[in-house]
């Protein structure tokens, strides 16, 4: 079953990035990278099309008549039988690499009569390297870590008083919002000092979500962590000066 909790957590989130953020087509292109590489660590569903339109115009997604495929000429035939929206990659089960169903769009996908592929995929790249796709639609998608990227949701939700959002994005902890395979990396003066994390503590305070995001089936425990635990800091700190902890 799809995880429509996150599916929506995602697509709300790159409308309120769209409406309030910085106005920064690129910038919104490169955030809405991060947002759907989240989503893809949870079982979810395709759900591109709900904000395609704000996709399409940052640069995000490109789309073209079929027959702009590269292989097309080769695979006409294959092309023009397809009927319903279609991940054109190929899978062998069998072969040693075989890694499961991740890269399912990297060579990109069919809404009939349509093709599209998302920047930094493999489609995408052909389709630069084949002139396709020029200047600005040619560029490299760029990192930002995922806490820059809830930061600016968290104040852009704030704008649209969505408290919801809010209290959603920070129920991750840092775990998942400043962590990788192995944790987080940092310890509690290093992420207290960061622009961020300082910046979406104050929108968690304005707008009194702590007790909120303490209740998302995503938010850890923290009644028996350690006082120096960085999960119980990332709980207890935006609660300060205000109601008092979690």
């Amino acid at each position: 079953m799809s995880d429509h909790l996150i599916e929506d957590l995602v697509a709300d989130s790159v409308r309120v990035l769209d409406q309030h953020g910085q106005g920064d087509d690129s910038g919104l292109r490169d955030q809405i990278a991060v947002l759907y590489a989240f989503e893809r660590g949870y079982d979810c569903s395709f759900t591109k099309f709900r904000v395609m339109d704000t996709l399409l115009r940052c640069g995000y997604t490109y789309r073209f008549p079929m027959d702009r495929h590269p292989d097309y000429a080769e695979r006409a035939a294959y092309f023009d039988a397809l009927t319903e929206f279609t991940g054109l990659r190929a899978y062998d089960e069998d072969a040693p690499d075989f890694d499961g169903y991740q890269s399912w769009l990297e060579d990109g996908y069919v809404q009939p009569p349509l093709l599209y592929c998302d920047a930094g995929t493999g489609l995408w790249q052909r389709m630069v390297d084949i002139g396709e796709l020029q200047g600005p639609d040619s560029a490299p998608l760029r990192p930002v870590p995922l806490i820059d990227v809830v930061r600016d949701v968290a104040v852009a939700a704030e704008k649209e008083e969505d408290r919801d959002l809010i209290a959603l994005w920070y129920s991750f902890g840092c775990e998942n919002l400043l962590g990788g395979p192995a944790g987080c990396p940092f310890g509690i003066d290093e992420v207290a000092a960061m622009a961020s994390v300082q910046e979406l503590h104050a929108v968690v305070r304005r707008t009194d979500t702590l007790a909120l995001a303490g209740r998302s089936p995503y938010a850890a425990p923290v009644e028996f962590a350690d006082v120096e635990d960085l999960e119980t800091w990332w709980w207890r700190h935006p609660g300060q000066g205000t109601a008092g902890p979690l």
